[in-house]
């Protein structure tokens, strides 16, 4: 590259002067410090980062992250394959905890299928139970699957059966009453069962080694703590939360809300939250430490919500509600980021992350199981080193200008069926008469009377230690 400074002058008689010196710079550069020897090399690019030689930058990148934005609504495909096969509703799910691909449903019918989610296909299905099947759970090796039912009977089978088509189970306990609900210890051969009582039980014993209750009719969920290994917690019809202890088998503290608690989820990566999924249309994260007040309380569902399950890396969770929706929150937010739904999809009563955290399963009453993606713009196919370096520069430029009006707008707009439209308005027409009659009431009282309550206390009703 050759760059003329000053050219030839003028002479005296008019002509050119050809003999004054002409000034040349000249750019040199070794081709062997801008060329990649790998493909792995980082490519050197050659530009000058200040920012008063770019002044229409943020202009540029302004309107790039609006147009990855309007692209994710372009490609925002995130049903992915139905997992059929079952002949009644699907009434809960878990997925192993060691193996990506696998996944145990049963359904109302008493069947119990486990899933290929690479194939989509069943690896084999077998009548678990007279009656629904109410829990189904991996045991840490991912080698067996736990399951109860209305039949009073806890059932253990081998992942990979012998013996041809006949599948068998390898242990079964006979309980004195239905069970509810079954989780798995994330580390010991122990079982929880919920029902009129929470038990815990041996692989290798019949008899259940801790019995737990706390004055409830019935107990509906029961979940095993990821990090504190001897505490577990549990739902009851009586609308309450009840955290256990199974060294000393008592009951550490006990929450009450203001309605029943259908399902609830610890967080994997910060094991002292947990997220509660319940009859008044919210989810609450509360923190095992201090449960008198909600951390957070998310907000979106037109009905019941049936089930949560939350993410490997404890970012987000999934759930499932009666309005026949599936939804996806951030842990920290109070509105979910997706919400999923079919035409043909109905009432959704269990919900599970894979354990790559790229796809969320759903069952519901319609026989299937769904697979969706957690993020319903991203492909499925593995993507070559640019491409990848184009989505994450996107993905920095939105979380950049995610407050933009415009980007906000675009990136926040959901496409809902009709009747969960009119419903979630009809919401909040009653939550802003509510809010008015509140404030007519504190006007024409005495000063106090009608104290402020705080929108995270308002689901409660009292804690118990």
């Amino acid at each position: 590259h050759v760059r003329v400074e000053s050219a030839a002058g003028w002479g005296k008689g008019g002509g050119l002067d050809w003999g004054r010196v002409m000034k040349v710079k000249v750019l040199n550069r070794v081709e062997e410090d801008f060329t990649r020897e790998r493909k792995g090399d980082v490519a050197k690019v050659f530009r000058n980062p200040d920012p008063t030689v770019h002044p229409f930058e943020r202009a540029r990148e302004y309107t790039r992250a609006l147009n990855a934005t309007k692209l994710d609504k372009v490609f925002a495909k995130p049903f992915v394959r139905a997992l059929s096969g079952h002949r009644d509703g699907v009434c809960c799910m878990n997925r192993s905890r060691t193996k990506l691909t696998d996944v145990a449903s049963g359904s109302c019918d008493g069947e119990l299928k486990l899933w290929d989610l690479a194939r989509g296909e069943a690896r084999w299905s077998v009548h678990a139970h007279s009656g629904f099947v109410r829990g189904v759970a991996f045991a840490p090796d991912g080698g067996s699957v736990w399951t109860c039912g209305d039949d009073k009977i806890i059932k253990m089978w081998d992942r990979r059966p012998s013996g041809g088509e006949q599948v068998a189970p390898l242990h079964t306990i006979m309980g004195q009453f239905p069970f509810m609900s079954l989780d798995h210890h994330w580390s010991e051969p122990l079982v929880a069962t919920c029902g009129v009582d929470v038990q815990v039980w041996d692989h290798e014993r019949s008899e259940a080694v801790v019995t737990l209750s706390w004055g409830s009719e019935s107990v509906q969920s029961v979940r095993f703590n990821p990090v504190e290994r001897h505490v577990l917690a549990s739902t009851a019809s009586d609308r309450s939360v009840v955290l256990h202890d199974i060294r000393s088998g008592t009951a550490i503290r006990k929450l009450v809300m203001n309605k029943r608690s259908n399902a609830m989820c610890w967080n994997p990566m910060e094991a002292f939250n947990f997220v509660l999924a319940n009859e008044d249309h919210n989810l609450y994260t509360f923190d095992m430490r201090r449960m008198d007040s909600a951390k957070c309380v998310h907000k979106d569902h037109v009905s019941a919500v049936m089930d949560v399950d939350f993410s490997p890396t404890g970012r987000e969770f999934v759930s499932g509600s009666y309005d026949r929706t599936v939804r996806i929150f951030r842990y920290n937010e109070g509105r979910s980021r997706e919400v999923y739904h079919g035409k043909r999809m109905q009432r959704v009563f269990s919900v599970a992350f894979s354990g790559d955290a790229k796809f969320v399963l759903s069952g519901s009453d319609d026989f299937n199981i769904r697979l969706w993606k957690a993020s319903a713009s991203e492909g499925v196919k593995p993507t070559v080193p640019r491409e990848a370096r184009a989505q994450e520069y996107q993905s920095k430029l939105k979380e950049r200008f995610k407050e933009a009006p415009e980007v906000k707008r675009i990136a926040r707009h959901r496409h809902l069926p009709k009747a969960i439209l009119k419903a979630s308005k009809l919401k909040g027409i009653i939550k802003e008469s509510k809010k008015r009659k509140e404030d007519n009431v504190r006007a024409h009282s005495k000063k106090g009377a009608v104290p402020h309550v705080a929108e995270r206390k308002k689901g409660l009703v009292k804690e118990l230690s």
